[in-house]
């Protein structure tokens, strides 16, 4: 049964890296995904956000729309995006507090480190 449920986890996954993790991994597609937490904008708003030519920001549009990360919605003459999944960005918004919390960790330990190792020039005493 534990195989069976590994395998199925596995494969869970592969589906989440193919699918979300992909979408997610660069940065001005998450600084999109910000910027439509606050609500709706059409291309032309988003290439002022993530300072990218419009066909730059419609490759990383249909990105996450192909993702399910975002919605199109023709108006007019525009197409608006919007934010499909809220818990998208408390998601992100978790591993940036991860990566404070590691960064922290991480400079506190150079910092102890820094304070015992002696200096150069001067002999360690046991």
């Amino acid at each position: 049964m534990a195989n069976s449920l590994d395998r199925l986890l596995r494969e869970e996954l592969e589906r989440l890296v193919a699918g979300m993790c992909k979408g997610l991994n660069d940065a001005k597609r998450l600084a999109i995904l910000y910027a439509l937490r606050e609500g709706p904008h059409n291309v032309t708003e988003l290439c002022k956000v993530i300072d990218a030519p419009q066909s730059n920001t419609s490759q990383h549009l249909a990105i996450l729309r192909d993702r399910g990360l975002v919605e199109a919605e023709r108006q007019g003459n525009n197409v608006v995006y919007s934010l499909r999944h809220r818990e998208v960005i408390e998601a992100i918004d978790i591993l940036r507090q991860v990566m404070a919390d590691e960064i922290s960790r991480q400079n506190a330990l150079h910092g102890r480190r820094r304070r015992h190792r002696p200096s150069p020039g001067v002999k360690a005493t046991a």
